[in-house]
């Protein structure tokens, strides 16, 4: 017995001193002042740019805002008090402004202690509507623009737990909303409440490849509380409160009003549920019914969809993507596989486009069949439409122009490319408001208009096509050429005089938006938002350009310390933060979409806040993997990730600016699991920092990321590719961090946990920061600035030092 009790002193003294007792931490000044800041507000104009509405909320979270009643249940995060979801960012201001006056109006009537979200513009863009989160559940508010004052419409008894709680109707004053309903079953609370059995799941037999989700639904009392969460009652509101029962207790999953305003198309979720995927995949049945609330037809039915055919261009069998074609007064259209869903079948056509008029008497109607899998439709009108499949093993796009009312005319492909090759893009068609409020292909006189990012070889200029409906040709009207500036071209406002929307920003200006008008070159402000960052005003900034060995282009952003003499070429310790991306091509993987003019915005996801501690930075550094023809990128995974690695760090040596002996590499998520591979297979860096990552791919067995494949089916390339396997190797100081409530596919906290284990228990010198309440992405203050302190010390350490 005594012997005993000695092991238990040994074992506790050694779990205690495994720990660190530290409470919350601040970064240096240098970085503490460019990560304490006041954010800008977010902008939202109507669509006349007469009235823009600017969204004020804080820089962060705070740890108190993630502290909540959180319920997991269905790939849903619900806080079961206020019924919204547990990780909404609320607005806490705002305000209107003429888009003509520089004078900001203060929204008058505010609740007090706003937490404001769900901000939608009403149809003839007079009001704006918004909830606000009580302390015990979610109100509706409205604003009316022109007096830049806001009302409360209903009490904090709206459910927002599935997303938005309402749908403006067509008529202006009335909204469709969703209210808890009055006989809300209790919740159950399973610590206090014993299982009447166990949970018990099957297998038919049938072949599926679902990836690993989080949240998911686990027994009979998940199943219950789920249904008393997201089940409402649908009302229609008006402005003045007045409330009309529409649709009596239902999980309404999706509400869509067609846009003559005649029709609504209301989703429900069915039973039964599962407990291997979230509720997007459970039983779903869509009903129209006009706005009276009388059936019209049952439009659709889908069964819970478990099992699904291997690939990324693979879909479920039936009807989907069911919505109102924007150009008609209230017609369906949908599509169908021809295949089974199942990409490995060979046919000629993989999907068929349907249209279907209201009151659905007849038949659908085919509209058009495609080679390759739907990937989306842009109206125009009753004479054409744009259609655009793809897929997903060859990267290949093609853009058809379509006649929606002769299905017997072929298709004209307008656009076939490679969608990874960002050179050859050819811009996005621009779009406007119809009779219907709904957004349609703009044109002038037989012309639509595409706006472009420009990107080339020799750096992006944005550019504005006209694009001729009847010769297919293109005539370029603008591309802009600013010099020691980024311009993004947003919207065209006005066709004949050439007026267009843009936002201008550069290394030190913030980002603000602008007229440009094309013909004359004229720019008028609209916002002159101020740089929060000056400190870092003098930073060296510049797009530098290097090869892989095997010849393929890679770029990365390269910063210097304020003052640095680049003659005399101190040198300097470097970091380098990526991200790998899967190519099928060299082409493609080797081009650059990186800008030398773009606002320098540090933030906690890049190394870029140590540049005023004296270290060079590379950032977003290209790291392709790729894999040509019959061949994977993931084939040859690791020898890539390490001479992308070389690549960068020759090519920053190379112009003498570092000590090739220090360098540190970063990266979130699939770049925390770059960064252990790195360390793991490499002797290049010094250390290294990786943040919510996965680290063992028998974790993820049915893909991850990129790879379609699963596990049994290349089991090599998954253990090569896990650091977890390969532990024993890795010598290499690394900082873990993730957040203790990542809600990411594949990213569980587990995978840092037991891969500190293993480091540990092999030696390595690794720290493990878990950080509380957060998720995937960080977003309380009191982590942010601890996670910069965390790494700031380790950098400090391990390289500086």
């Amino acid at each position: 017995m005594k012997r005993h009790f000695s092991i238990l002193l040994l074992l506790t003294f050694f779990v205690i001193n495994a720990q660190e007792n530290i409470t919350y931490q601040k970064p240096s000044a240098e970085i503490l002042a460019l990560a304490d800041y006041e954010r800008a507000p977010s902008v939202s104009m109507d669509t006349k740019k007469e009235y823009m509405l600017l969204s004020y909320r804080n820089t962060y979270k705070s740890l108190n805002d993630l502290n909540q009643e959180d319920m997991r249940l269905g790939g849903l995060r619900i806080n079961p008090i206020t019924n919204i979801s547990s990780t909404v960012t609320y607005i806490n201001n705002l305000k209107i402004r003429k888009i003509s006056d520089a004078n900001e109006k203060q929204v008058t009537g505010l609740p007090s202690n706003a937490r404001l979200t769900n901000i939608s513009w009403s149809p003839d863009e007079t009001k704006i509507a918004f909830t606000n989160t009580t302390n015990t559940g979610v109100e509706l508010w409205y604003i009316d623009v022109a007096s830049a004052s806001a009302k409360k419409i209903t009490t904090d008894n709206l459910n927002a737990n599935l997303g938005s709680p309402y749908n403006w109707m067509k008529d202006n004053q009335t909204l469709l909303v969703k209210v808890l309903p009055k006989n809300r079953q209790a919740l159950i609370n399973e610590k206090k409440e014993l299982p009447k059995g166990p949970t018990v799941s099957v297998s038919d037999g049938s072949k599926s490849q679902n990836r690993t989700y989080q949240d998911l639904l686990k027994n009979k009392n998940d199943e219950a509380n789920f249904d008393a969460l997201v089940t409402s009652e649908l009302y229609k509101i008006s402005l003045s409160g007045t409330l009309e029962l529409f649709k009596s207790a239902a999980i309404y999953a999706g509400e869509s009003i067609s846009p003559d305003g005649n029709y609504v198309m209301l989703t429900t979720i069915q039973k039964p549920y599962s407990y291997i995927v979230p509720l997007s995949r459970f039983p779903q049945k869509s009903i129209v019914y006009d706005v009276s609330g009388k059936e019209i037809k049952v439009v659709n039915e889908v069964p819970l969809t478990e099992i699904m055919p291997k690939g990324f261009s693979s879909v479920r069998k039936g009807k989907r993507s069911m919505s109102w074609r924007a150009d008609k007064p209230s017609s369906l259209v949908y599509v169908e596989a021809l295949d089974e869903g199942d990409q490995a079948k060979k046919v000629d056509y993989r999907d068929e486009i349907f249209q279907w008029n209201a009151p659905f008497n007849t038949a659908a109607t085919s509209m058009m069949k495609t080679q390759q899998r739907f990937d989306g439709i842009l109206w125009g009108n009753d004479t054409f439409a744009i259609v655009y499949d793809s897929w997903y093993d060859t990267r290949n796009t093609k853009t058809y122009l379509v006649n929606p009312s002769s299905p017997n005319v072929t298709p004209k492909v307008i656009s076939d490319r490679n969608s990874q090759d960002i050179y050859s893009d050819p811009g996005n068609f621009e779009t406007k408001k119809n009779e219907f409020g709904a957004y349609v292909i703009a044109t002038e006189n037989n012309n639509a208009y595409l706006i472009g990012d420009g990107n080339t070889k020799d750096g992006q200029f944005p550019f504005i096509d006209e694009f001729n409906l009847k010769t297919l040709k293109t005539k370029r009207l603008y591309t802009s050429n600013t010099k020691d500036k980024k311009e993004d071209l947003l919207s065209i406002e006005d066709y004949k005089k050439g007026t267009v929307l843009v936002m201008i920003q550069s290394k030190n200006d913030y980002p603000n938006y602008y007229f440009r008008n094309i013909k004359s070159g004229k720019l008028s402000p609209i916002t002159s938002f101020k740089n929060p960052f000056e400190s870092i005003k003098n930073v060296y900034k510049e797009v530098i350009k290097y090869k892989r060995k095997d010849g393929v282009d890679l770029s990365g952003t390269l910063y210097l310390p304020a003052g640095y003499d680049k003659t005399k070429k101190e040198k300097l310790p470097l970091l380098i933060w990526a991200y790998p991306a899967e190519f099928k091509d060299k082409n493609s993987a080797g081009q650059n979409d990186k800008n030398p003019n773009e606002f320098t915005f540090p933030n906690y996801g890049s190394f870029v806040y140590w540049v005023t501690k004296g270290y060079a930075v590379l950032d977003d550094a290209s790291f392709p993997i790729i894999g040509e023809g019959t061949t994977e990128p993931n084939d040859t995974f690791i020898s890539q990730l390490v001479d992308d690695a070389e690549a960068a760090i020759n090519a920053v040596d190379n112009l003498g600016y570092i000590n090739r002996k220090k360098v540190a590499v970063g990266g979130h998520s699939y770049g925390a699991f770059m960064t252990a591979n790195l360390l793991t297979h490499t002797n290049l860096f010094a250390c290294g920092i990786a943040r919510s990552g996965a680290y063992n791919r028998t974790l993820t067995p049915f893909g991850f990321q990129s790879e379609q494949r699963n596990y049994w089916d290349v089991p090599a390339i998954y253990n090569e590719m896990s650091p977890f396997m390969n532990a024993d190797k890795m010598k290499t100081p690394l900082l873990l961090v993730h957040g203790d409530a990542d809600n990411n596919p594949g990213t569980f906290t587990l995978q840092s946990e037991r891969y500190f284990q293993a480091l540990k228990n092999l030696g390595a010198p690794v720290r493990l920061v878990l950080l509380p309440k957060e998720s995937h992405g960080y977003a309380a203050k009191e982590n942010i600035l601890h996670l910069l302190w965390e790494e700031d010390q380790f950098l400090e350490k391990y390289l500086k030092n």
